[in-house]
């Protein structure tokens, strides 16, 4: 139960300030996209020296995922990491809704609220088979990073340092294009407050991140991108 927590509180802590940056700094163009890119990585990187130690830091399903199917983790444990994971978004997208709607102009929670999407009226209005394969692909180059960095013969000391960088780089990419999910929970986590058209798109960014995490899992665990697991 410690490791699901830990997974709980890391995946608040990206998401409330990663989304956060975006939603109650990036409100007032204070933060622009390669903010809201850093808010994103420098959090990956503060709990992965912080919790690594006691759950691996995965704070996100995806990443679960390919540790799964990596061969790293079991069956229950992916379940419980997911769960709570998931939590911690909503609590964390819960906080940034009551801290916005609390300001004294108001906040329309409809208005943005950091959710993820594609399509007209979204970012660069890119169709579903954008989103979907940037996703995709994203997750997977993710994994890679994260298995490759992690595994024997990596460099622990500075995995967590080079996946925050990693997941900077992608949402510099990857802002403009779907809001840059490669992550389920953190995408659950706004879209439940925002409802709507939101909630329409969120299936693909459950989907995407998952096969994108379950590939990069597949590259690392064949040895064709990294250290093979022993």
């Amino acid at each position: 139960m410690r490791k699901y927590v830990a997974e709980a509180f890391g995946t608040f802590v990206l998401v409330f300030f990663g989304v956060g940056s975006a939603v109650l700094a990036g409100s007032g163009d204070a933060v622009s996209i390669t903010g809201i890119s850093l808010a994103f990585g420098i959090s990956v990187v503060a709990m992965a020296y912080s919790i690594g130690q006691i759950s691996g830091a995965h704070l996100n399903p995806a990443v679960s995922m390919g540790a799964l199917v990596a061969g790293r983790i079991t069956t229950t444990d992916f379940i419980g990491y997911a769960l709570f994971q998931t939590m911690g978004a909503i609590i964390a997208a819960g906080a940034i809704y009551v801290i916005a709607t609390s300001s004294v102009g108001g906040y329309d929670a409809a208005a943005g609220m950091g959710q993820n999407g594609y399509g007209a009226g979204y970012g660069g209005e890119f169709n579903i088979v954008a989103a979907f394969l940037f996703e995709v692909i994203a997750t997977a180059v993710f994994l890679v990073v994260i298995l490759g960095v992690t595994a024997k013969g990596g460099s622990p000391v500075m995995a967590g340092l080079v996946i925050g960088l990693t997941l900077t780089m992608i949402h510099l990419v990857g802002i403009t294009i779907t809001g840059t999910s490669v992550n389920p929970a953190r995408s659950v986590g706004p879209a439940l407050f925002v409802g709507g058209t939101a909630l329409s798109q969120l299936w693909g960014f459950i989907v995407a991140p998952l096969i994108g995490g379950a590939i990069g899992g597949l590259l690392h665990r064949s040895g064709v991108t990294g250290t093979e697991e022993a």
